[in-house]
């Protein structure tokens, strides 16, 4: 099985760079595997959600899968900062 064109391996590669990106572009202190996970989920996520709202993937590929997994980690930050308060 693949994710967004890129396999397991580079998912959890890309996954962590997109959470580290995330981290320290919401200021967040999240450990090594936090970043891994919530790069990877925010991507799974976010292109869940595109589909849903008919807007379509951004992309197959790595990049496309580092964008999308960043901007789903943010969002997850977003709303783990939102449920805490």
């Amino acid at each position: 099985m693949e994710l967004n064109g890129v396999g397991w391996l580079a998912a959890i590669i890309i996954g962590g760079i997109a959470g580290w990106l995330a981290e320290q572009v919401m200021k967040s202190n999240m450990g090594m595997l936090m970043n891994i996970v919530l790069g990877i989920i925010g991507a799974v996520v976010l292109n869940a959600i595109l589909v849903a709202l008919n807007v379509g993937i951004l992309g197959t590929g790595w990049i496309a899968y580092l964008i999308t997994g960043f901007i789903g980690a943010c969002i997850l930050i977003f709303i783990v900062r939102a449920i805490r308060r």
